[in-house]
């Protein structure tokens, strides 16, 4: 299953629903369509606790069948990696099944994670079968799953790579953890000798995908990644050259095997011909200088 879309040129939807406002990616999405005047309403855990057993009527109560919604909504790794934490997620996608089945929608753009598929394949495509590893890979694989039995709507599933920025809070080893070393301590811790190779999407690069698959109708499923995987120590040397000062890169025993992913991308390509990603060195170079305004303000 790749993706297709209903539309062949983009056409903006009468009004985004984007849960998970509050987050990382959410946050830049709602300002994305604010430059491109579509409307959106953005739901945060504040407005609306997804896992409490009152969160389908609520949600049901602020759609509009003209509506597409985006589900980014989760509790991340860093908020906890134990069985609780999966059974607060199921809860989540769980509400939003029953709110669309009470109120249908347009579309429904689901953002997993690469976290589905084994760290043993090295080569990774929408063909590849998902066998998630650890909780937090099998809470996404089924949240895939209980929309695609359960809802009735157009959907599409993307499996996000590592996503890197300014404004991320979530400090996971790779460039985010990275930078804010870089600033705080003049020094990158690595894991080894960081020579596991990975694929690092820039967050303006997600989002803008994000939209291109809403504003075309898509469905279906696509990996976003950009298909150049950069080794963590490549990763921490850029960063240290971006800081204009001395950051030591310092190694660590390896307690855990080397691991690679690289991602073949030809479906994304094929769905969106004209897509041009943010080079490493250009997202990483944004980033630091995003981070040390923040830090600065």
């Amino acid at each position: 299953m790749t993706l297709s879309h209903a539309h062949g040129e983009p056409r903006n939807p009468a009004r985004i629903v984007v849960l998970g406002a509050s987050g990382f990616i959410g946050r830049r999405l709602l300002e994305a369509c604010a430059r491109r005047g579509i409307p959106a309403v953005g739901l945060t855990s504040r407005d609306l606790d997804l896992a409490d057993g009152a969160a389908a009527g609520a949600l049901a109560d602020q759609l509009r069948p003209h509506d597409v919604l985006v589900f980014l909504a989760a509790l991340t790794p860093d908020k906890g990696r134990d069985s609780g934490t999966l059974i607060r997620n199921l809860a989540m996608a769980r509400a939003v099944c029953e709110a669309t089945r009470r109120t249908p929608v347009a579309q429904i753009v689901y953002a997993s994670s690469d976290a589905v598929y084994s760290f043993a394949t090295t080569l990774i495509s929408e063909e590849t079968p998902a066998a998630a590893t650890d909780l937090y890979g099998a809470m996404h694989r089924v949240r895939e799953l209980m929309l695609a039995s359960e809802t009735k709507a157009p959907l599409a599933i993307l499996r996000l790579t590592a996503i890197y920025g300014a404004g991320d809070t979530h400090n996971s080893y790779g460039p985010n953890r990275f930078l804010r070393q870089a600033l705080s301590e003049q020094r990158i811790a690595l894991f080894g000798n960081g020579e596991e190779t990975r694929d690092h999407l820039y967050v303006a690069d997600a989002v803008a995908l994000i939209l291109e698959v809403v504003t075309r109708g898509s469905t279906g499923l696509l990996n976003l990644a950009t298909g150049t995987s950069a080794t963590f120590r490549a990763v921490a040397e850029t960063i240290a050259a971006c800081s204009g000062r001395p950051v030591a890169i310092a190694p660590s025993a390896r307690h855990n095997p080397v691991t690679h992913r690289h991602f073949d991308i030809t479906n994304l390509l094929r769905a969106f011909p004209g897509v041009r990603f943010t080079s490493l060195a250009e997202g990483l170079a944004a980033t630091f200088a995003g981070v040390r305004a923040d830090n600065r303000g």
